[in-house]
């Protein structure tokens, strides 16, 4: 039934005013147009609408049904109203983000943590996985965010934000190099057993791309998917890891892990990125998440003695 809104207008009015004339005069309109209005209808429903009573007109067999139509149409318009304007007002909503496993401790202490109490109605969803799992869920629409560690560069990304975090040497207090105060040179790093995430990592890649560069190897004891794991064995005397300091954020503060700067100019420049797909609109929650993320980014910074 393809009924122009404001003819459905024109015959509740009728209903309810009870004569067409009446209903012109609350419409300020000519009674004659109401009548058009009314034949319309009945022409594209092949019925009558109105009987006439002494009360007035009142609706047919049809009109009743018309006017039930009506009166749901209408309730389901101020139902859809309300939900947008909750909608509008952060009340309600769904946002999904997609990011690398080092981020969650502080994601989830931080960021996450005000905007849920702020906005009590907006669920999040929030999946974990390598930068290649994170590139693809936001190209795919499979997440609105994305955050992720060493740079990747494709076509269908918008970078959002970037903040330089260098990768470091996470190691128990009692290892040998913690007592090293100054950049541990990656001839040196090399003797020492390594735990390291498992090839096609994006922060291995980043570890094989500086050591390759170096022409030097690692001594890799221990390769693993988990950054539980990673941190672990960072824990060990005879192990170390190298990840950046931020995903190390509660063992560097309670001291159960110590980190060292590294001597190589492709660790002190890597980056963590929060990522969006180029030309996705973004949901108005979204947007305020992005800016949340944003000022958390910029602190991160300050706690880790990094800059943009």
């Amino acid at each position: 039934m393809d009924i122009p809104h404001q003819r459905l207008v024109y015959f509740q009015v009728t209903i309810e005013a009870g004569s067409v004339r009446q209903a012109a005069a609350r419409l300020d309109i000519a009674p004659s147009a109401v009548s058009r209005q009314l034949s319309l209808i009945e022409e594209a429903l092949g019925a009558p609408l109105l009987e006439r009573s002494r009360q007035g007109v009142v609706p047919s067999p049809v009109g009743e049904m018309l006017l039930d139509y009506c009166r749901k149409r209408a309730a389901l318009d101020d139902t859809f109203s309300e939900a947008l304007d909750a909608y509008q007002r952060l009340e309600t909503g769904h946002l999904s983000l997609t990011v690398g496993e080092g981020f969650v401790g502080d994601l989830l202490d931080t960021p996450l943590r005000t905007f849920t109490e702020r906005y009590r109605g907006v669920r999040l969803d929030v999946n974990t996985g390598s930068t290649s799992d994170i590139i693809e869920a936001v190209v795919e629409d499979e997440a609105h965010i994305g955050l992720m560690y060493h740079e990747r560069l494709h076509p269908q990304l918008r970078f959002w934000h970037s903040s330089r975090q260098p990768l470091v040497a996470l190691m128990s207090p009692s290892h040998p190099l913690a007592a090293v105060e100054n950049e541990l040179p990656l001839a040196t790093l090399s003797e020492h057993p390594m735990a390291l995430w498992r090839t096609g990592h994006g922060v291995r890649q980043l570890v094989d791309e500086g050591f390759r560069e170096a022409g030097l190897g690692q001594h890799v004891t221990m390769q693993t998917n988990s950054l539980s794991v990673l941190l672990h064995a960072a824990r060990s005397e005879l192990t170390l890891t190298l990840l950046p300091a931020f995903a190390a954020a509660r063992e560097l503060q309670d001291g159960a892990l110590v980190a060292r700067a590294v001597d190589c100019e492709r660790f002190r420049q890597a980056h963590a990125h929060i990522i969006t797909r180029v030309g996705r609109r973004m949901p108005k929650a979204g947007l305020q998440l992005l800016r949340h993320l944003e000022r958390w980014m910029r602190a991160f910074n300050s706690r880790h003695g990094t800059s943009s």
